[in-house]
């Protein structure tokens, strides 16, 4: 965040420093800039040397929830290769994290304020010494907080619906057992059915408040030309 706030120059191209990048990309990467696209991403292909099969796997999870989240076509959502307008990133400064997933958030945010983003395939190298620091368990942990947010600030209401429409699944069913099964052809209401219908509906109307301000952060002003 410090660099991107730095950099004086039109195009903020950012790259991990482990030596996995290579460098020869760098042209594409900027040449789709050229093209129009307002971020490109250097997405990993399948022959990345390095990438043991829970992190590929872990990763294809992840771009099938940003693609859900925004509605269209992630790919490697936690690509830290890639070049973007400085003008652009800086209207997000302030959602990036300090610390880890930068790449999830910067995409997910440019997608769901309706700028253009690009890919190019890349082949990444194998790490030039050192260790990962990513452990399972700890990385787990990490991503399930970082998912949380992610629908936090993009798209709440993909998520908080179908969990209210589950509930009232779950309410609807304990009503059926009840009228079926343990108090045959009585109607009554249990209190597991009832709870879960006031349920459903307190967390569709956060949902709703939270897309509304979800919104907000994304709209994007006008300019004077638009204005007029």
């Amino acid at each position: 965040k410090t660099g991107i706030r730095r950099a004086r120059g039109e195009v903020v191209l950012l790259m991990d420093a482990d030596g996995q990048m290579d460098p020869r990309y760098i042209p594409d990467l900027l040449g789709g800039i050229a093209a129009g696209y307002d971020m490109v991403v250097g997405a990993r292909t399948r022959e990345t040397q390095g990438d043991s099969i829970f992190r590929r796997w872990g990763n294809r999870a992840l771009d099938a929830l940003g693609s859900y989240l925004v509605e269209t076509e992630v790919r490697d959502l936690t690509s830290g290769y890639r070049a973007m307008r400085r003008d652009v990133i800086m209207e997000f400064i302030n959602l990036l994290p300090n610390r880890y997933s930068y790449p999830t958030t910067s995409t997910l945010a440019l997608l769901k304020a309706g700028y253009h983003v690009g890919y190019v395939p890349v082949t990444g190298q194998r790490r030039q010494g050192g260790r990962s620091g990513q452990k399972l368990l700890r990385n787990g942990i990490r991503f399930g907080l970082i998912i949380l947010r992610i629908v936090s600030l993009f798209a709440p209401l993909r998520v908080y619906f179908p969990v209210a429409l589950s509930m009232q699944g779950l309410a609807l069913l304990s009503f059926l057992i009840s009228f079926f099964i343990t108090d045959p052809f009585r109607f009554h209401i249990p209190n597991s059915a009832m709870g879960l219908f006031v349920g459903s509906i307190i967390v569709f109307m956060f949902g709703l408040n939270a897309e509304q301000v979800a919104a907000l952060r994304f709209q994007r002003p006008l300019h004077s030309d638009e204005e007029e």
